[in-house]
Protein backbone atom coordinates (compact mmCIF):
# COMPACT_ATOMS: atom_id res chain seq x y z
CA UNK A 1 0.00 0.00 0.00
CA UNK A 2 1.03 3.52 -0.72
CA UNK A 3 1.14 6.25 1.86
CA UNK A 4 -1.45 8.98 1.03
CA UNK A 5 -0.33 11.38 3.75
CA UNK A 6 1.65 13.57 1.24
CA UNK A 7 -1.31 14.13 -1.11
CA UNK A 8 -3.09 17.52 -0.95
CA UNK A 9 -0.28 19.30 0.92
CA UNK A 10 0.55 21.78 -1.88
CA UNK A 11 -1.45 24.68 -0.36
CA UNK A 12 1.48 26.01 1.74
CA UNK A 13 3.51 26.35 -1.45
CA UNK A 14 0.63 28.13 -3.16
CA UNK A 15 0.38 30.63 -0.29
CA UNK A 16 4.11 31.29 -0.46
CA UNK A 17 3.86 31.76 -4.25
CA UNK A 18 1.01 34.30 -3.93
CA UNK A 19 2.92 36.13 -1.20
CA UNK A 20 6.01 36.27 -3.42
CA UNK A 21 3.96 37.57 -6.38
CA UNK A 22 2.29 40.21 -4.16
CA UNK A 23 5.60 41.47 -2.77
CA UNK A 24 7.14 41.54 -6.26
CA UNK A 25 4.23 43.50 -7.76
CA UNK A 26 4.21 45.89 -4.78
CA UNK A 27 7.93 46.58 -5.25
CA UNK A 28 7.47 47.08 -9.00
CA UNK A 29 4.55 49.52 -8.45
CA UNK A 30 6.48 51.63 -5.93
CA UNK A 31 9.64 51.64 -8.08
CA UNK A 32 7.73 52.82 -11.19
CA UNK A 33 5.69 55.39 -9.26
CA UNK A 34 8.78 57.00 -7.78
CA UNK A 35 10.45 57.24 -11.20
CA UNK A 36 7.51 59.19 -12.73
CA UNK A 37 7.83 63.00 -12.54
CA UNK A 38 5.16 64.96 -10.71
CA UNK A 39 4.47 68.45 -12.03
CA UNK A 40 2.18 70.98 -10.46
CA UNK A 41 -0.58 72.46 -12.53
CA UNK A 42 -0.12 76.09 -13.51
CA UNK A 43 -3.71 76.78 -14.49
CA UNK A 44 -4.70 80.38 -13.71
CA UNK A 45 -0.97 81.06 -13.23
CA UNK A 46 -1.04 79.96 -9.62
CA UNK A 47 -0.78 76.78 -7.62
CA UNK A 48 -3.74 74.48 -8.03
CA UNK A 49 -4.56 74.74 -4.33
CA UNK A 50 -5.00 78.52 -4.62
CA UNK A 51 -6.96 78.22 -7.85
CA UNK A 52 -9.27 75.62 -6.34
CA UNK A 53 -9.77 77.59 -3.13
CA UNK A 54 -10.49 80.88 -4.93
CA UNK A 55 -12.26 79.59 -8.04
CA UNK A 56 -15.54 81.41 -7.35
CA UNK A 57 -13.66 84.70 -7.00
CA UNK A 58 -11.72 83.98 -10.23
CA UNK A 59 -14.97 83.24 -12.09
CA UNK A 60 -16.57 86.49 -10.83
CA UNK A 61 -13.53 88.53 -11.93
CA UNK A 62 -13.58 86.86 -15.36
CA UNK A 63 -17.30 87.61 -15.74
CA UNK A 64 -16.60 91.25 -14.81
CA UNK A 65 -13.84 91.39 -17.44
CA UNK A 66 -16.04 89.80 -20.11
CA UNK A 67 -18.84 92.29 -19.42
CA UNK A 68 -16.54 95.31 -19.83
CA UNK A 69 -13.65 94.33 -22.13
CA UNK A 70 -12.64 92.10 -25.03
CA UNK A 71 -9.38 90.22 -25.46
CA UNK A 72 -8.18 89.00 -28.86
CA UNK A 73 -5.03 87.32 -30.09
CA UNK A 74 -3.33 87.92 -33.43
CA UNK A 75 -0.06 87.02 -35.07
CA UNK A 76 -0.50 83.23 -35.30
CA UNK A 77 -1.72 80.99 -38.10
CA UNK A 78 -4.10 78.06 -37.62
CA UNK A 79 -2.41 74.68 -37.49
CA UNK A 80 -3.66 71.43 -38.96
CA UNK A 81 -2.19 69.51 -36.01
CA UNK A 82 -4.50 66.85 -34.56
CA UNK A 83 -3.28 65.06 -31.41
CA UNK A 84 -3.45 61.27 -31.52
CA UNK A 85 -5.14 59.14 -28.87
CA UNK A 86 -7.10 62.03 -27.41
CA UNK A 87 -10.24 60.95 -25.59
CA UNK A 88 -11.73 64.43 -25.30
CA UNK A 89 -12.58 66.94 -28.00
CA UNK A 90 -9.35 68.47 -29.35
CA UNK A 91 -8.64 72.19 -29.12
CA UNK A 92 -7.99 74.44 -32.09
CA UNK A 93 -4.20 74.58 -32.44
CA UNK A 94 -2.15 77.49 -33.75
CA UNK A 95 1.29 77.26 -35.35
CA UNK A 96 4.37 78.53 -33.53
CA UNK A 97 7.47 79.21 -35.58
CA UNK A 98 11.03 79.37 -34.29
CA UNK A 99 10.66 83.14 -33.68
CA UNK A 100 7.19 84.62 -33.18
CA UNK A 101 5.52 87.99 -32.77
CA UNK A 102 2.24 87.79 -30.86
CA UNK A 103 -0.22 90.59 -30.19
CA UNK A 104 -2.95 90.64 -27.57
CA UNK A 105 -5.51 93.38 -28.07
CA UNK A 106 -7.51 94.66 -25.08
CA UNK A 107 -10.47 96.90 -25.86
CA UNK A 108 -13.48 98.28 -24.02
CA UNK A 109 -16.87 97.00 -25.17
CA UNK A 110 -17.34 100.28 -27.09
CA UNK A 111 -14.13 99.55 -29.08
CA UNK A 112 -11.81 102.05 -27.40
CA UNK A 113 -8.30 100.91 -26.52
CA UNK A 114 -7.26 99.88 -23.01
CA UNK A 115 -3.64 100.91 -22.48
CA UNK A 116 -3.23 100.49 -18.73
CA UNK A 117 -3.97 96.78 -18.28
CA UNK A 118 -1.50 94.48 -16.54
CA UNK A 119 -0.69 91.72 -19.07
CA UNK A 120 1.35 88.62 -18.23
CA UNK A 121 2.11 85.75 -20.61
CA UNK A 122 3.25 82.25 -19.67
CA UNK A 123 4.60 80.02 -22.44
CA UNK A 124 4.35 76.47 -21.13
CA UNK A 125 4.17 72.89 -22.34
CA UNK A 126 1.53 70.37 -21.29
CA UNK A 127 2.63 68.03 -18.50
CA UNK A 128 5.91 69.79 -17.76
CA UNK A 129 7.15 73.12 -16.46
CA UNK A 130 10.81 72.70 -17.44
CA UNK A 131 10.58 74.98 -20.51
CA UNK A 132 8.28 77.64 -19.02
CA UNK A 133 8.91 81.25 -20.04
CA UNK A 134 7.13 84.11 -18.30
CA UNK A 135 6.73 87.61 -19.75
CA UNK A 136 5.53 90.07 -17.08
CA UNK A 137 4.28 93.65 -17.35
CA UNK A 138 3.95 93.67 -21.13
CA UNK A 139 3.51 97.29 -22.22
CA UNK A 140 0.88 98.63 -24.59
CA UNK A 141 1.83 100.30 -27.85
CA UNK A 142 -0.76 103.04 -27.22
CA UNK A 143 -3.56 101.49 -29.24
CA UNK A 144 -4.54 98.72 -26.83
CA UNK A 145 -2.14 96.20 -28.39
CA UNK A 146 0.24 94.33 -26.12
CA UNK A 147 3.02 92.94 -28.31
CA UNK A 148 5.42 90.12 -27.46
CA UNK A 149 8.27 90.15 -29.96
CA UNK A 150 10.99 87.56 -30.42
CA UNK A 151 9.10 84.76 -28.69
CA UNK A 152 11.60 81.99 -29.38
CA UNK A 153 10.68 78.29 -29.49
CA UNK A 154 13.60 75.88 -29.17
CA UNK A 155 11.84 72.50 -29.21
CA UNK A 156 9.10 71.14 -31.46
CA UNK A 157 5.86 69.96 -29.89
CA UNK A 158 2.76 71.22 -28.13
CA UNK A 159 2.69 74.50 -26.21
CA UNK A 160 0.15 76.58 -24.32
CA UNK A 161 0.14 80.38 -24.39
CA UNK A 162 -1.48 81.26 -21.08
CA UNK A 163 -2.24 84.97 -20.72
CA UNK A 164 -3.54 86.87 -17.70
CA UNK A 165 -4.97 90.36 -18.22
CA UNK A 166 -5.95 92.49 -15.24
CA UNK A 167 -7.72 95.83 -15.42
CA UNK A 168 -8.69 97.02 -11.96
CA UNK A 169 -10.70 94.25 -10.28
CA UNK A 170 -11.45 92.51 -13.59
CA UNK A 171 -9.17 89.62 -14.58
CA UNK A 172 -9.18 87.45 -17.70
CA UNK A 173 -7.31 84.19 -18.28
CA UNK A 174 -7.01 82.84 -21.81
CA UNK A 175 -5.27 79.67 -22.97
CA UNK A 176 -4.17 79.31 -26.59
CA UNK A 177 -3.07 75.85 -27.68
CA UNK A 178 -0.14 75.84 -30.11
CA UNK A 179 2.02 73.40 -31.98
CA UNK A 180 5.63 73.97 -33.07
CA UNK A 181 6.54 71.66 -35.96
CA UNK A 182 10.02 70.25 -36.45
CA UNK A 183 12.36 72.63 -38.25
CA UNK A 184 13.08 71.72 -41.83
Amino acid sequence: MSNNSDKGKFWPYMILGFLFIGITLGYWTIKNTISMPVRESNAYMQKYQSADKNFNEIAEKEALFDSNYTLTLSGLEKSDFKPKHLKRKPHQYWTLNRVNKITYSVKNRDGSAVNDANVTLLLTRPNTNVDDKTFKNIKSDGSGNYIIENLTINKPGRYILRVRVQKGEAVKFMDTYCFAPKSK
